[in-house]
């Protein structure tokens, strides 16, 4: 399995969990293509195997690779993991940051411009990307059972912290409400995210929208951390406890984004998890000479998911991610 070494950690062109030890944390390096120099690009892998048979689960983050706050989760649940390994049952695989090019550019998409969520599997005779998205596929993330797929908003916008599941699937459903989450989104996945990868290989899976970009958020790390553990005592991968949310997540139906139709300065009034009602104000547009140009309305009831926070808005610009409610 081992096919060289960088740094003390193992460099592996295939993730083989069999072949991963037992009652060990270990961490790898799995390569997967090369950049113009020719010299390999590598992902950063963390595996516990316990010393009894049991699932397969990933946490992934930085799949954008702007998109941070899930990698101190995947950091800090190792770490807690460390000295419990001997009570593992099953394997957990994190990958701490999935886009590297994405990552040390410091941009949400991959160096060719393209978003790998949106173009999973990928290919193996494709561009880059989806080269790179096939490797992703292919030799780690096939052999999930389970996904807690860490994200959070893109540039110029802000998130409630809240998760993408099919409600309609029972299991996936109480993986949901096991995250501490402000907001659960009925949404079956895409055939081409990830999350929709591993639900087409017959696995459970849904996304964390951990807050915002470009940055640490300490308390929705916290809560993202204590999802994470929920749902391994959930799966009976460890022992504990389960810890209740301390309030229950409000469950959308449904939810859609609302855009500008005319350019200029972009105020969003209402601010994330705010309810508004039908015709209420929610954001104006100003001319560069501070004159209101158009007021946007409510269209319905719901509950703001998302926002805009970016003041220079041209025209199909995003103003806010309106979920509505489930009755």
């Amino acid at each position: 399995m081992i096919i060289d070494t960088h740094q003390e950690v193992p460099v592996v062109k295939y993730l083989d969990v069999l072949q991963c030890p037992k009652g060990e944390v270990t961490r790898y390096f799995v390569r997967m293509v090369a950049d113009g120099m020719g010299l390999p690009m590598y992902i950063p892998v963390i595996v516990a195997r316990g010393l009894k048979e049991g699932p397969v689960i990933g946490i992934t983050a930085a799949t954008h690779g702007n998109e941070l706050n899930g990698i101190p989760v995947v950091q800090r649940l190792f770490k807690e993991l460390h000295p419990e390994i001997s009570t593992v049952r099953g394997t957990i695989i994190g990958i701490p940051v999935m886009n590297v090019p994405g990552f040390l550019l410091m941009q949400r998409k991959f160096n060719d411009g393209i978003d790998l969520n949106r173009i999973m599997p990928g290919k193996a005779d494709g561009d880059t990307s989806e080269v790179y998205a096939h490797r992703l596929a292919d030799r780690i993330i096939s052999q999930f059972d389970y996904l807690l797929d860490l994200h959070t908003a893109s540039n110029g916008r802000v998130n409630s912290y809240y998760i993408r599941a099919n409600m309609d699937d029972a299991e996936t459903a109480t993986l949901a409400k096991l995250q501490n989450a402000q907001i659960i989104l009925n949404s079956p996945a895409k055939d081409q995210t990830v999350r929709g990868v591993v639900q087409c290989n017959g696995g459970k899976a849904i996304t964390l929208e951990v807050g915002d970009p470009n940055m640490f958020q300490k308390k929705l790390i916290r809560s993202g951390l204590e999802g994470v553990n929920n749902t391994l005592v959930y799966l009976k991968l460890c022992d504990g406890e389960i810890v209740k949310p301390a309030q229950e997540a409000i469950i959308c139906s449904r939810s859609y984004w609302i855009y500008t139709d005319k350019g200029g300065i972009l105020q969003v009034m209402p601010n994330v998890t705010d309810k508004v009602k039908k015709g209420e104000l929610i954001a104006v547009i100003r001319n560069i000479f501070g004159d209101v140009i158009k007021q946007y309305f409510a269209p319905e009831d719901g509950i703001v998911i998302g926002k805009s926070v970016h003041p220079v808005s041209q025209t199909g610009s995003r103003i806010l991610h309106l979920g509505i409610i489930q009755s």
